[in-house]
């Protein structure tokens, strides 16, 4: 790294960066075997290069996954939000994206989803982005419509009411819905069929909460277009059986979430990214049985990630599966990092997003370092380690700049008495 005339202006500029921000150690850090005398030198690892997309850069590549955390009531982001979503942010995350937020209460996984389809849920929601940002964390929220898949039961009282959420514990079974009356498994709710009138007051619903999430200040959006999800319950013929405009050929599948994105994009303001997380392969064999169409292919995803970049989408974020119980996953360590490389080698100037069982900062590193992929997004991995975007830069050879607070709990590379 590069050092200037002035230590005391270089110090100050590189520390306003914020935790988890590649910094060079002081004299005193080295001294006080907080780092090693080649950190001051050292080049920076991928994983602690900023990305910029318009207007919003990182400090880092790591991002927070959005995962569902069923901890809200009517949708309400609580003070375990702010807790859950700030710990990252002191904690040196690049970008911290909140978990999948229902345009319409009908549209959530489970009654205890969070939502985004009032102006009452901005108030909380600006107060968690706000506290991000002082710890010089960017932002975002992922926006859905659970579909056929929604009414369903927080995992932790699946044996306490079963897996689907009944009226007498807050679910909607009749107001579920999809692309066609086709349910997820026999043990599903059976949904209904949206009419054209419906399918364009979803839209709207998702274009409405894009505006409330702009409003609570934060910088990024992802659109969830994964997982089984009623953004992917359109693209994969297992889910989709229409026979209009809407379904049977490949331009008809994505016509709905090529539309939503549009309708997101012309509110979402043009200096914030937009996001949309795909799953890039149902990992359903054709023909199967309840599935003779087989599903959703990667090469489609592909072809879809086209269109949406020309859309304005800035990142397709590359998951997968979640059509069918027939599903079959090939899972090992970054089983979905393949997907990246191919959109990023495919679709020049869409940038691509990896996750999916990456765990370490070796891992995620040289999924960069390889240009496999733009940015990481790490689950599992941070409710384990919520200390791993600071931890992670020593582990590469680097120094990452700590919370001030929490300085005196780094760990040292050798034993001083300073």
């Amino acid at each position: 790294m590069a050092s200037s005339s002035d230590p005391q202006a270089f110090y100050h500029e590189q520390r306003a960066r914020g935790p988890g921000a590649a910094v060079a150690p002081t004299a005193s850090e080295v001294r006080q075997g907080f780092a090693s005398e080649d950190a001051q030198t050292a080049a920076v690892p991928a994983l602690y290069q900023p990305l910029t997309v318009r207007g919003v850069t990182l400090k880092n590549r790591i991002a927070l996954s959005p995962m569902c955390m069923y901890s809200s009531q009517d949708g309400f982001a609580t003070d375990f939000h702010l807790v859950h979503v700030g710990q990252y942010a002191v904690r040196g995350v690049g970008l911290v994206v909140m978990e999948a937020a229902g345009v319409a209460p009908e549209g959530r996984i489970t009654p205890h989803c969070l939502g985004l389809w009032k102006d009452a849920h901005v108030a909380k929601l600006r107060q968690i982005v706000a506290f991000a940002h002082a710890h010089k964390a960017a932002a975002g929220i992922q926006l859905a419509h659970a579909g056929r898949k929604a009414s369903t039961t927080a995992p932790w009282l699946i044996k306490v009411h079963g897996a689907n959420a009944d009226a007498a514990h807050g679910g909607w079974p009749g107001g579920v819905c999809g692309p066609s009356p086709l349910p997820f498994s026999d043990a599903s709710w059976a949904p209904h069929e949206l009419d054209a009138a419906a399918i364009r007051r979803i839209q709207r619903e998702f274009a409405d909460a894009a505006r409330r999430a702009d409003a609570a200040g934060f910088d990024v959006l992802e659109l969830h277009g994964a997982h089984g999800y009623l953004l992917h319950q359109f693209l994969s013929p297992i889910s989709n059986a229409r026979t209009d405009e809407y379904g049977g050929s490949f331009d008809n599948r994505i016509r709905f979430v090529v539309e939503t994105v549009r309708a997101v994009r012309a509110v979402w303001p043009p200096e914030k990214p937009l996001f949309v997380r795909l799953s890039m392969t149902d990992w359903v064999a054709a023909p199967a049985p309840g599935a003779p169409a087989g599903g959703w292919t990667e090469e489609e995803a592909i072809e879809l990630a086209r269109v949406l970049s020309r859309e304005g989408v800035d990142l397709v974020d590359c998951s997968s599966s979640g059509s069918s119980p027939l599903q079959s996953i090939p899972l090992a360590p970054g089983y979905q990092v393949p997907f990246a490389a191919a959109l990023k080698a495919q679709v020049p100037g869409l940038l691509a997003g990896a996750v999916g069982l990456i765990t370490s900062a070796a891992q995620a590193n040289a999924v960069l370092a390889e240009q496999r992929a733009d940015l990481v997004f790490m689950g599992r991995a941070l409710l384990r380690d919520p200390n791993l975007a600071l931890d992670a830069a020593a582990q590469l050879g680097a120094f990452a700049q700590y919370p001030h607070q929490y300085e005196r709990g780094r760990a040292k590379t050798r034993l001083t008495f300073v």
